[in-house]
């Protein structure tokens, strides 16, 4: 039986191709993407009563050649126009002398930046060290091991390598910083320090539905994605603002050889999305989208609180520039912690009722915790609680009885 591949481009197979029978351990691709979903559908009504301004016709001729132009540029000059006014009016980031590089999802962008710090390290013949703060987003891991470059080694968590013997100040080290965190939404900020210290800054989550808008970030190489600013994961767009020249010279190197850019299919269609958002400056998609999140942390709370075996996440609320007043933060996910000692798994406990979440060692912490999602349709959102609603009161009755 033959199984067929889809891809992006003809280059973009050939790398997968020789990864994947030169890797030492290559694990199953579906199961390191499909371990990464979560379908953020909670915008979705906002994108239905919107159909007709976001909609895209495009003509069969239209955009047939690579670049734009002619001129071997693979960025639309009209997106990177939009994507600056987007911070501007969201002040979340500074985009002012910044390049702005646009990679094909999350994963690639992630990838195209450790490589180009990595290849930064020319006066130390050891790879640079990638590490991160736990809980930290799985993918960190995964494709560090997975592509398994002589220049790079996944050492894991920040403050333990901050610890570290080998942390001797001249080792060169790349932490990434997601802020809001993933999984459990909170700031973050850098845990390391030194000449020898680089960051990848991710703030997909650094939007008004998640998070206070406390100042705009002004870093050097900082990661955004399409996914969690307007919903559309399957699109796969993401961008960077890079500060430097030379990172961002050999991140559009890796973008160009791995892919030959981004489709201009899908730069038009984020345009035409970009645009929409920011047509009355955000108000209704972010209101919509904070209201919704909002509504559905107050009935987890509600839950929870009544619950002794099971614990939330907490972070106190903030000034948000965006809507101009202290808010909760309202995180994409719940990092939920099973507080009684039998309780070793709570991803298991959790699973054993039909309730599917990630497991708290794939963000390298504890199987004490067990990371939901808040972000699919609302129909998910409905069964969850249903579930939810039975089982803490389940436990309600018991505690009673004894």
């Amino acid at each position: 039986m033959w199984t067929v591949l889809v891809s992006l481009t003809a280059i973009n197979l050939l790398v997968s191709a020789i990864i994947a029978t030169q890797a030492k351990i290559a694990p199953s691709l579906y199961q390191i993407v499909l371990s990464m979903l979560t379908h953020p559908l909670f915008l979705e009504p906002f994108w239905i009563r919107n159909a007709e301004g976001s909609a895209v016709v495009e003509s069969g001729w239209h955009r047939m050649s690579y670049s734009y132009h002619g001129y071997g540029l693979f960025v639309s000059a009209e997106l990177e126009r939009i994507i600056r006014k987007l911070h501007n009016v969201v002040g979340n980031a500074v985009t002012d002398n910044r390049f702005i590089i646009f990679g094909t999802g999350a994963t690639q962008l992630l990838a195209a930046s450790v490589h180009a710090l990595s290849q930064t390290n020319s006066s130390s013949s050891s790879p640079s060290r990638l590490v991160t703060s736990v809980p930290y987003y799985n993918m960190n891991k995964d494709q560090a091991e997975f592509f398994n470059s002589a220049d790079l080694k996944f050492e894991g968590d920040a403050s333990a390598w901050k610890r570290s013997e080998r942390n001797d100040n001249m080792t060169q080290v790349i932490e990434i910083v997601t802020s809001p965190n993933n999984p459990d939404g909170k700031l973050k900020r850098a845990v390391l320090d030194g000449p020898n210290v680089k960051y990848i800054h991710d703030y997909a989550y650094y939007w008004p539905y998640f998070s206070p808008i406390t100042h705009p970030v002004d870093e050097d190489l900082s990661l955004f994605s399409l996914s969690k600013t307007t919903g559309h994961a399957g699109s796969r767009f993401d961008w960077a603002l890079v500060k430097d020249k030379a990172v961002y010279e050999k991140m559009k190197t890796y973008i160009i050889l791995s892919t030959m850019g981004v489709s201009k299919d899908t730069q038009l269609h984020a345009l035409q999305l970009l645009k929409v958002v920011i047509g009355d400056g955000g108000d209704e998609i972010f209101s919509f989208g904070y209201g919704t999140l909002k509504k559905r942390w107050e009935i987890l709370n509600k839950i929870f609180s009544m619950s002794t075996r099971f614990s939330l996440q907490t972070i106190k609320p903030q000034y948000c520039n965006y809507f101009k007043k202290v808010r909760e933060f309202t995180p994409s996910y719940a990092w939920v912690k099973c507080e009684r000692p039998e309780d070793k798994n709570c991803y298991e406990i959790f699973r054993a009722v039909k309730i599917t979440g990630r497991n708290g060692n794939v963000f390298g912490s504890e199987e004490r915790f067990v990371r939901l999602s808040l972000i699919r349709s609302q129909d998910d959102f409905d069964q969850l609680i249903a579930i939810l609603k039975k089982f803490v009161s389940k436990e309600a009755v018991v505690v009673d009885s004894v």
